[in-house]
């Protein structure tokens, strides 16, 4: 593509990764829809399950969200030239779109993630007998 592009490559390989895009969202929403159903059908009601419910349902939000906005900004690119994604001639452009696309969410799902579970010291452990 970048010697001589050919148009008709040019749309297939934006469509790919629109499909690749999309194939990732809904594995995010699948396995993380299951993961918030299998949660929320324990019946201990606890702080720490309700915690992980919740952490569980924004990250699955914002990764499906993300994946899903991708593939639809890698569509519309593919058949509308004004709309094309690759403006490395204009960093501003270029810092916003990957500002949203890509810092923000990895920002926020870090940011959800953020409390590591606590370390076991050694004393806590039994030897088997």
């Amino acid at each position: 593509m970048w010697w001589k592009p050919v148009q008709a490559v040019v749309i297939l390989s934006k469509l790919f990764f629109a499909a690749t895009s999309l194939f990732a969202a809904f594995g995010f929403l699948l396995y993380g829809g299951r993961l918030f159903l299998m949660l929320q059908r324990f019946h201990v009601e606890s702080k720490g399950r309700r915690k992980k419910l919740n952490e569980v349902g924004y990250v699955t939000t914002i990764c499906f969200g993300c994946f899903l906005i991708r593939c639809i900004m890698m569509c519309i690119s593919a058949f509308d030239k004004e709309a094309d994604l690759d403006v490395l001639n204009h960093p501003i452009l270029n810092f916003f779109y990957y500002l949203l696309v890509e810092i923000v969410p990895s920002s926020l799902v870090l940011f959800i993630l953020r409390k590591l579970p606590p370390k076991r010291g050694i004393a806590q452990y039994h030897p088997i007998h």
